[in-house]
């Protein structure tokens, strides 16, 4: 599964283990901000400045032949603002998915700064007044872990260390449950850390008032998080393999049906029809046939016996086949969705 999510090339791959992003915003015209991010202003002042530049970045691994260049002219993401009002942090928020567990490394370089000098990372960023932070400071000389709840700053945890201006530097941050473990520059910054403040969130780039930062080549490797309506279904699925095909849809917005979750995940997202609108909003049940299946659409209901959400079912009719045979069989899968999903608010989790 590949998809362009904005201007930035990028790669999304899925292995055994998770999946991949990388960005290293080679596409995107100089002086644009990149889509699929959003800026934000923690504190006061003017807004921020990201945009793309072009910046001397030299390779993460040492030229093979001497005669190789040593840096090359490359497109990277840079904070241009130079405003010194105190307590401002502009971030830029990818908002192309939420990570849970998850590994990010960046690349970044303090050009400048008179009030502060300091670039990092924001991650399982719920908003600007939520998230946790790792950050490098050139003036105050260290590396700080620290986490931002409802506003306020927790006391901040890490090593003083030189932190040079000029110099591409890079930070990695692991969160693996409650456990957070970060490095600055190839070196273990802290002891991993435990929090359970946030379990999931968004990653993004941070500075602090007039500091202008430069985030080049940046990747997360990440589990990605199956909504619960998915889990649930591929459960059903994996014990009664010879359903032929399994839906759950639940109303969007305009209060129309659309596919939750899906035996083929590509359908997630697509339109239903008054068949499944009938089911969750009058838990209607509708039957039909096709060359050797039978089909069916019912209601899945709340733990008080209100419709939340229809259920599509395809089974694999027998000969003498009726439609009350056919719908006990399709009732009994419908219960083992609802034995799992007791509410409305779970579909959406």
């Amino acid at each position: 599964m590949q998809k362009m999510l904005f201007a930035c090339w990028l790669a999304l791959a899925w292995p055994a283990v998770g999946a991949e992003i990388k960005f290293d915003f080679g596409s995107v015209a100089t002086d644009q901000m990149p889509t699929n991010f959003d800026a934000v202003l923690s504190g006061g002042g003017p807004p921020a400045g990201w945009k793309i530049v072009m910046a001397e970045v030299p390779p993460l691994l040492a030229p093979l032949s001497p005669l190789a260049p040593v840096v090359a002219r490359r497109a990277v993401v840079a904070q241009t603002s130079v405003d010194s009002t105190d307590e401002r942090f502009p971030m830029l928020i990818y908002n192309g998915e939420t990570f849970k567990d998850f590994t990010v490394t960046t690349r970044f370089k303090i050009v400048s700064g008179i009030a502060e000098q300091m670039a990092g990372l924001v991650f399982r960023y719920q908003n600007e007044s939520n998230c946790y932070v790792i950050r490098a400071s050139a003036l105050g000389h260290n590396v700080r872990f620290y986490k931002v709840v409802n506003g306020f700053r927790s006391d901040p945890i890490g090593p003083e260390t030189e932190v040079s201006t000029g110099t591409w530097h890079m930070l990695t941050v692991q969160c693996q449950g409650n456990q957070i473990t970060c490095w600055f520059d190839g070196k273990l910054a802290m002891p991993p850390l435990q929090d359970s403040s946030f379990s999931a969130g968004k990653i993004g780039f941070r500075t602090k008032s007039d500091t202008v930062g430069y985030f080049g080549e940046t990747t997360i490797t990440y589990t990605p998080i199956v909504p619960l309506a998915q889990a649930v279904l591929q459960n059903v699925l994996n014990e009664q393999p010879r359903i032929l095909g399994l839906r759950i849809f639940t109303l969007d917005d305009k209060q129309q049906p659309r596919i939750a979750a899906s035996k083929n995940e590509k359908e997630i997202g697509q339109p239903g029809t008054e068949a499944e609108k009938g089911a969750i909003t009058d838990g209607k049940i509708c039957f039909g046939r096709d060359k050797g299946s039978v089909m069916l659409t019912l209601p899945l209901r709340d733990r008080n016996g209100d419709p939340i959400a229809g259920v599509w079912v395809q089974l694999k009719s027998f000969p003498g086949e009726t439609q009350d045979n056919a719908l006990t069989r399709a009732m009994m899968i419908v219960r083992s969705l609802q034995e799992q999903i007791l509410s409305k608010d779970e579909l959406s989790q």
